[in-house]
């Protein structure tokens, strides 16, 4: 899949402070992951590398479960660093961490660390050009019987701006991910998905949210002429219903175990 990742760090950086805000279904994602790992995962995991930290949400509702000692953060941008200084941890920020270490630049080019007990991602790795390669290089890095823990997205997310402009990103379903998992060396011990939907009062709230978390749903840039946005706005009717205009997120949830 061909990704600009140089956009995609662009996006987010810009959406900034109004991601926390906006991005519900990611914060849902984040909690819902947090449980799964608590469930699944020993409570104690020492070092843990987490791709596509973004926010820190997922961070810190991770360390509220989790005894962390040496946690690894990542991400393509480094303005994401605002979200981890001193004053957050009075907000349960990274106060029970021993030691962290920033991995900055893009995942798939970044020489991985070894030894890892768990790697950990929450609504990222639908932006990885060869997510079953990364799989593999994660199979590597993790110890033996490591946990790789991530919630991404299935075929049917954004599905509505999908259908109506042909642009999105190509998301793997999830038997394409346990298949791909099993041929890395990973057992999956859980794989779940859903299907949620939000409402909005009109379509161009919709491209507003989809702008303020940095998710503008195409991987390439969209330009919108007052036409092509009266059109957008006129075909979005079909997925109106009493609730409003509806916007589809597919979330999926893994928990894996390196085989040997």
């Amino acid at each position: 899949m061909n990704i600009n990742k140089a956009l995609v760090a662009q996006r987010f950086a810009k959406a900034g402070h109004s991601y926390v805000e906006h991005a519900l279904v990611q914060q849902q994602m984040s909690v819902q992951l947090c449980e799964y790992i608590k469930t699944y995962c020993p409570q104690r995991l020492p070092k843990v590398l987490e791709i596509g930290c973004g926010s820190g949400h997922f961070t810190q509702v991770l360390q509220q479960h989790v005894q962390l000692e040496q946690l690894f953060l990542n991400d393509l941008y480094a303005e994401v660093q605002q979200h981890f200084v001193v004053p957050a941890l009075d907000k349960g920020g990274l106060g029970r961490v021993e030691t962290v270490h920033w991995l900055m630049g893009d995942i798939e080019q970044l020489a991985l660390p070894t030894q890892f007990d768990a790697v950990l991602s929450s609504a990222a790795l639908q932006w990885m050009q060869d997510l079953p390669a990364l799989f593999k290089r994660i199979a590597v890095a993790l110890k033996a019987h490591g946990w790789l823990c991530f919630s991404s997205f299935g075929p049917d997310n954004l599905t509505e701006i999908k259908q109506l402009t042909g642009q999105g990103l190509s998301y793997f379903s999830a038997a394409a991910l346990q298949q791909q998992l099993e041929q890395k060396g990973f057992e999956v011990v859980l794989l779940q998905q859903q299907q949620t939907a939000l409402y909005f009062e009109h379509p161009k709230a919709i491209l507003q949210h989809l702008k303020a978390t940095g998710v503008t749903a195409t991987t390439t840039p969209h330009r919108w002429s007052k036409q092509s946005l009266q059109q957008f706005c006129a075909e979005y009717d079909q997925f109106k219903n009493e609730h409003g205009f509806r916007l589809t997120y597919h979330p999926i949830y893994v928990i894996a175990r390196r085989t040997a």
